[in-house]
């Protein structure tokens, strides 16, 4: 017995009920939040956080680069020292490092431990450096973030929850978080209007 044709009429009615149902609607964003992630105004908050945290990343990544067991002749061992510490969390009824990332971090990070010493270190850097120059924000702010759910899911509190959450507010507003930096000319130029509303 030959589907085909069947199939064929399925997928023409799926089509036509798609585009019937499929009707383009447009939700008005309130003004306080289109204030916040819009609006160059709010320019001057985003500028004090992505200060507050640009200078954070850049000091604990030049720390790191300073330091022989981060960057240099022993580069590495601080990680994996760091790592073995992450999987000793990993027992119990209640682990602080999860079986899946443990098992990440023992097959993909400590063989590769000097590799990734360096990846940390200067990723660190360059997003301190990112988003103290207001520069590609909301990606530096991404790959910030990134760090710091890593280092939360290897068991290390510290600052990381603070800075995950601010590092939300910054990807949230990533239009005007580095309007008074140089995403003022780079985003337009790299994504044409960011449907930025200018004040003044």
């Amino acid at each position: 017995m030959n589907r085909t044709p069947r199939v064929c009429v399925i997928l023409k009615a799926l089509r036509v009920a798609t585009r019937t149902s499929m009707a383009k609607y447009t939700v008005e964003r309130s003004p306080l939040i289109n204030f916040f992630v819009a609006d160059t105004r709010s320019a001057w908050l985003w500028l004090v956080l992505r200060l507050y945290l640009g200078y954070g990343w850049l000091t604990v990544g030049w720390e790191k680069i300073q330091d022989p067991a981060w960057v240099g002749n022993n580069a590495g061992a601080a990680l994996a020292g760091f790592m073995q510490g992450a999987l000793a969390k990993t027992g119990g009824a209640h682990p602080d490092v999860q079986g899946w990332y443990a098992w990440f971090l023992e097959h993909v990070v400590i063989p590769h431990a000097v590799v990734w010493s360096y990846l940390i270190a200067c990723g660190e850097v360059l997003v301190g450096i990112a988003l103290l120059l207001g520069f590609l924000t909301g990606v530096a702010t991404f790959f910030g973030m990134s760090m710091n759910f890593n280092y939360l899911l290897a068991g290390s509190i510290s600052v990381n929850p603070i800075w995950l959450m601010l590092g939300l507010l910054l990807l949230l507003s990533w239009r005007v978080s580095g309007y008074i930096g140089l995403d003022r000319w780079v985003l337009p130029r790299l994504f044409g209007s960011t449907e930025v509303k200018r004040v003044g």
